[in-house]
């Protein structure tokens, strides 16, 4: 798995970054929201225990967080770069318009 990583890093750089601290965000968002509906805590300290709940499950999940930004990376990078690229139209084609 380390060696995937590393490879997906390689390859797709900032991208790879970009969509693991997506997920990371996401799933913490929704732990904290999630906690927060089943769990009313009272004051300042009961917000940074609510966070801190959240954080932990957060980081319970980090396993699958890291699968699906392996799994999820390749496809992402096709996607973008596949966007970036203009297509190159051949002088006289049946795709150029007049």
């Amino acid at each position: 798995m380390r060696a995937t990583l590393q490879e997906i890093l390689t390859k797709y750089g900032p991208i790879a970054v970009a969509l693991y601290l997506a997920i990371f965000a996401l799933v913490l968002g929704t732990s904290y929201f999630a906690l927060s509906f089943g769990w009313k805590p009272e004051g300042v300290v009961g917000g940074a225990g609510l966070f801190t709940a959240a954080y932990i499950v957060t980081k319970i999940t980090q396993p699958l967080r890291i699968a699906a930004t392996v799994l999820l990376t390749p496809i992402v990078g096709r996607v973008w770069r596949r966007g970036e690229e203009p297509e190159k139209q051949e002088p006289g084609s049946a795709l150029e318009r007049p």
